[in-house]
């Protein structure tokens, strides 16, 4: 294999995501010296995600060569839904108000409308940029980034069959959404450090937030014990015999959509999403989450489920920077700027309705990486504000999968126009 990476047994490159994070926690934790003053002004989450982009980038691991983010996105993931969402309190979660989806909706308005205004303002620098004819123009490949960007993998192959851009050229608009979505996402990571500054400048109002996590606090305390070997064993099978459940689940409504409704296996529908295993495998595996809530069962987080939950994340998190390689910031420049402008006029919409709404930081965080990260990346950054708050970002995320397609589809017309005028 051409340029293969150094270590290429997953063994091993799970053991070097594993002391990527017990060296990240380890100094994060000393309380004096050069590692305080290095925390404060880079978040441990946010190096969490970049010591493995280091990584990747010079070679010793790789992320295609390795399945450890398909573990971790199909197993670990709902998993760690179902453990942080035993403590729910479903009630608190809907008391949050309509700012969460109101800045969901301002995120997916940027994807919409930076697309066309991406292409209009590098065409003015660059037209051969933008330019491309038939099958290779480059609006029907940002259609793509569209659909990925507002819904996820299924919403972003639907605008490949829908608008039928040149195979052979799919891969740059691929690395495009790497680079751009990873980048954007190690911004947020490092504006969750400094969560607290940011919501004064917004004039935010965090007190339904704030509430909801001192109840969830509260709670836990008031059910904290030591956890024995049996709590510890019951909590993993309640993990994973929800994600056997949810898998069962998902294929099992995937494979009667599909074979059933003719609709949900056209590529070229907008309903094709619903006929995605990985989208009903994360509804599935946080409404098990929800259900438990309502039992006994949600003691359990008095002996660590969220702490549980927020290892498999970090996991996950270790895996998602193993997929950016910093070098391919440099391959396509010009496809790469699109990206960029696109990314900042979606960033700057939702700083300014932020602004004018007051919202806290989480809202726009959380409802930014609900369109371009999905529901692999939406809880990271809700359960970094706290675990409790994994939960918002599914639902939002799940929410992004339902419209991802409509959205990409509006945005490809306005991105057409825009490459014709």
């Amino acid at each position: 294999m051409e340029n293969a990476p150094f270590f290429t047994n997953d063994a091993i490159v799970f053991g070097i995501l594993m002391i990527s994070l017990g060296f990240v926690f380890y100094t994060s934790a000393r309380k004096e010296g050069f590692w305080k003053k290095f925390y404060s002004v880079v978040p441990a989450l946010l190096m969490c995600y970049l010591i493995p982009s280091i990584f990747n980038s010079l070679g010793i691991i790789e992320d295609e060569t390795s399945q450890l983010y398909f573990v971790a996105s199909r197993y670990l993931l709902p998993a760690s839904l179902v453990l942080m969402t035993l403590s729910i309190d479903l009630k608190a979660i809907f008391s949050l108000g309509p700012k969460a989806l109101i800045m969901f909706f301002t995120g997916t308005i940027g994807i919409i409308i930076g697309g066309p205004l991406a292409i209009l303002i590098i065409s003015a620098v660059s037209p051969e940029t933008v330019g491309g004819v038939g099958p290779d123009a480059i609006w029907r490949g940002l259609s793509t980034l569209a659909g990925s960007w507002i819904g996820g993998g299924a919403n972003q192959a639907a605008m490949l069959e829908i608008y039928e851009y040149n195979p052979n050229l799919y891969g740059g608009m691929v690395l495009v959404d790497i680079v751009v979505a990873n980048l954007w996402m190690a911004i947020l990571l490092f504006g969750i450090g400094r969560n607290e500054r940011i919501d004064k400048w917004l004039n935010a109002d965090d007190s339904a937030i704030t509430s909801l996590k001192n109840r969830v606090a509260s709670y836990a305390a008031s059910v904290t014990r030591n956890p024995t070997l049996d709590d510890l064993i019951i909590m993993l099978a309640l993990a994973f015999g929800a994600v056997g459940i949810a898998h069962w689940g998902a294929d099992w409504i995937s494979a009667f959509l599909s074979a059933n409704f003719e609709v949900f296996t056209d590529k070229k529908s907008a309903l094709s999403s619903f006929s995605s295993s990985f989208f009903w495998m994360i509804s599935i595996a946080t409404a098990i989450g929800i259900v438990l809530s309502f039992t006994k069962f949600k003691t359990y987080e008095g002996a660590g489920a969220s702490k549980i939950g927020s290892v498999f994340i970090y996991i996950l998190v270790a895996t998602i920077g193993m997929k950016m390689d910093l070098t391919m910031v440099f391959d396509n420049p010009g496809l790469i700027a699109i990206g960029l402008v696109w990314m900042s006029i979606h960033a700057g919409l939702l700083i300014l309705i932020a602004k004018l709404i007051k919202a806290p930081f989480f809202f726009l965080a959380v409802g930014s990486q609900a369109n371009v990260g999905g529901a692999a990346s939406a809880p990271i950054v809700a359960a970094a504000f706290h675990p409790s708050l994994a939960t918002v970002g599914v639902l939002l995320a799940v929410f992004g999968y339902v419209i991802g397609t409509y959205g990409a589809i509006l945005t490809t017309i306005l991105m057409q126009l825009a490459a014709a005028g």
